[in-house]
């Protein structure tokens, strides 16, 4: 077997069949002498050109080498013909369904970090933000007292839970995106009630509101843009997957305090007008204050100034967030991509803080040209 030739009719047979027509012009290359490889029926060239056009015949058409005459060819003779190093038993895998594509995203979705987010300040600061809207419904509706004890609650929740975080080492990601979302839910909403009731004036309800949404509009950029692969509606919401950590600036922690301030001063001159707070106890101390502050008057002109330096700082914390590169730390490796998505969120806090600046600039103008008119209006009467 060893120096057997190839028969005749074999060769007629390959060159006859249909898989011959791609190698018609090269068979005067393929070799007659036949080296035996493993067993009879598993034969194999010495040429690895040979090799290579065997095996195209067999992709072509697998049955052309079994009708070649007399030769006992068979698919193990080709497969040992292209890879004689290894047995059939080492064949390539096939190919990755579906099903494991799936498995394996999966499975890699799984291993991203998640966190531990019931805590107990992740809990005071949720349950401020679900007494934000019955405090908004009491101001509207002229309760000041039960608003006023909500947000003394809603202020030592606040401060609970940031120190309780601190002291037992309970930051988690999503109580730096929660707790300030919190707060600024609950001045969006004081100040809007406030400013619908004529409390506050609207020059400063716009400043407030147009820096809070400014700031609410770029985190929502913030969390799509560095939120990890696959982008989907519900890993948007899992705030349990760290994308973007916010550092508030000094000069915002600041501002935060002096709007509490001025809105806490804001209430409590409410209550005075607010028959179930006069007649409680709390009613005379208010009264005895109003007295010693010089009157309504005094007091009037106590609440306009702190007006003025709220407005101030509002105003230097939202430009800090638009130059500051250091108030959002994108998580991630692409520093390329964190520089990128940086600077876009700045770009889109400073383009609607100056919107606003502006029509709060116009509001202030208009409301000063009124009071002008209506002074004119009162010396000509007289």
């Amino acid at each position: 077997m060893a120096g057997s030739m190839m028969p005749r009719a074999a060769t007629r047979s390959l060159l006859s069949s249909p898989s011959s027509v791609l190698v018609k012009n090269r068979l005067s290359n393929f070799p007659i002498a036949l080296v035996p490889y493993h067993s009879r029926a598993s034969l194999c060239w010495d040429s690895s050109r040979s090799k290579r056009l065997c095996t195209q015949i067999y992709r072509h058409n697998p049955w052309s080498l079994q009708r070649c005459g007399q030769a006992p060819f068979t698919i193990s003779a080709v497969r040992g013909a292209a890879n004689p190093e290894k047995p059939e038993k080492d064949d390539p895998p096939p190919p990755r369904t579906l099903t494991a594509i799936k498995e394996t995203l999966k499975t890699s979705v799984s291993a991203l970090r998640h966190e531990n987010i019931y805590t107990i300040p992740n809990i005071l600061t949720f349950s401020r933000l679900l007494a934000t809207p019955a405090i908004g419904y009491l101001i509207v509706h002229n309760h000041h007292l039960y608003a006023f004890s909500l947000f003394l609650y809603a202020g030592f929740s606040d401060l609970l839970d940031g120190w309780i975080a601190r002291r037992w080492k309970l930051q988690t990601v999503v109580g730096s995106v929660v707790d300030p979302m919190a707060d600024k839910a609950l001045m969006t909403t004081l100040v809007s009630c406030l400013a619908i009731n004529g409390t506050l004036s609207l020059p400063l309800a716009t400043l407030i509101l147009g820096r809070d949404i400014s700031l609410a509009v770029a985190a929502v950029y913030y969390r799509y843009a560095s939120l990890p692969a696959p982008k989907t509606w519900g890993r948007y919401w899992d705030f349990s997957l760290p994308s973007a950590e916010v550092h508030p600036t000094t000069v915002s922690k600041f501002n935060t305090f002096l709007q509490l301030v001025l809105i806490g001063t804001t209430m409590c001159v409410s209550l005075l007008h607010d028959p179930s707070a006069i007649n409680s106890v709390a009613g005379t101390h208010l009264q005895n204050v109003q007295e010693m502050l010089g009157g309504p008057d005094g007091v009037k002109t106590m609440v306009q100034g702190m007006s003025a330096v709220v407005a101030g700082t509002t105003i230097w914390s939202g430009l800090s967030y638009a130059w500051m590169k250091n108030a959002v730390k994108i998580l991630g490796d692409n520093e390329a991509l964190k520089r990128k998505q940086g600077a876009r969120g700045r770009m889109i806090i400073g383009s609607c803080f100056g919107t606003c600046l502006a029509l709060a600039a116009w509001l202030a103008w208009r409301e000063r040209e009124k009071k002008t008119e209506d002074v004119e209006r009162e010396d000509a009467r007289k």
